[in-house]
C-alpha cells in the first residue's frame, strides 16, 4: 500500500508523539493552519466550523470531541472538516488551562466548590470515576454490587461544573477565533486565485509562442 507506514510505531512513541508531535507544537500548528486555509469553501463556513471546533475543546467530552464537533459545525452550517481540525486547539499543553477556567467558571456560576475529600485531587477524582465505570462494567458478569458513589462525586464536582463553566469562555475564545479566521481566510483565497490565474496566463503565454513558433518552422 502507497500511504502505509513503513515503521509501525510502537504504544510509547505514539503516547510521545500525541505530547510532542513529531517536529514541534509549532510545526503542527502550521501545518493545521495552512490545511484549514485550502479547504475549498466559503471563508464564513470555514469559519464556523472554527468556532465548532473551537468551542468543543472547552467541553468535557474528551474522546468525543471529534463527534460533537462535527455535530456543532452540521448545525451551524459550517465546514465539517475545519470543525474536525479546529478541535486542535485542545492539545496537551492547552488542556490544563481550558480545564482550570472552564471548572473555576463552572463553580463560580453554580455557586458551588471543588472539594478535595479525603485528599483527593482533580485527577484523583477522574481515577476515582474509571475505577468505578469499570468495577460496575465488571459487576454485570460478576454479579457483585455496583457503586456508583465516586462516579456521583465525579459528576457534581467536576463534570457538570466543567460542562456549565466552559460554555462562557468557550464561545468567547471561538469567537475571537470565528472573527480572526474571516478575513484571513478571505485575504488567503483571493491571493491564491490571483496567483492561479496568472500561473493560467503564463501557460497560456507559453503554449501560444510554442504554436507560434511551430507555425513559423512549418
Amino acid at each position: 500500500m502507497v500511504f502505509k507506514r513503513r515503521e509501525r510505531r510502537s504504544v510509547w512513541r505514539a503516547g510521545v508523539e500525541f505530547l510532542y508531535p513529531r517536529g514541534g507544537w509549532t510545526r503542527a500548528f502550521h501545518y493545521v493552519k495552512h490545511r484549514v486555509r485550502r479547504l475549498p469553501d466559503s471563508p464564513e463556513r470555514i469559519a464556523r466550523g472554527i468556532w465548532a471546533g473551537v468551542f468543543t475543546t472547552f467541553t468535557p467530552f474528551y474522546g468525543l470531541h471529534f463527534i460533537v464537533a462535527a455535530i456543532i459545525a452540521r448545525v451551524m452550517q459550517g465546514n465539517i472538516l475545519a470543525a474536525l481540525m479546529a478541535t486542535f486547539f485542545g492539545n496537551p499543553l492547552t488542556y490544563v488551562p481550558i480545564g482550570v477556567v472552564s471548572l473555576q467558571t463552572g463553580h463560580w456560576l453554580l455557586g458551588t466548590e471543588f472539594e478535595e475529600y479525603h485528599q483527593r485531587s482533580f485527577a484523583g477524582k477522574f481515577v476515582d470515576a474509571g475505577h468505578d465505570l469499570w468495577y460496575n462494567l465488571k459487576s454485570v458478569f460478576t454479579g457483585e454490587t455496583p457503586d456508583w458513589s465516586h462516579l456521583a462525586v465525579f459528576y457534581d464536582e467536576v463534570f457538570f461544573p466543567y460542562l456549565v463553566g466552559g460554555i462562557l469562555p468557550g464561545v468567547v475564545a471561538a469567537t475571537i477565533c470565528y472573527y480572526l479566521s474571516v478575513p484571513l481566510i478571505r485575504a488567503y483565497q483571493h491571493r491564491r486565485k490571483g496567483a492561479l490565474r496568472a500561473k493560467l496566463l503564463e501557460l497560456k503565454k507559453k503554449a501560444a509562442a510554442k504554436a507560434d513558433a511551430k507555425r513559423k518552422a512549418d
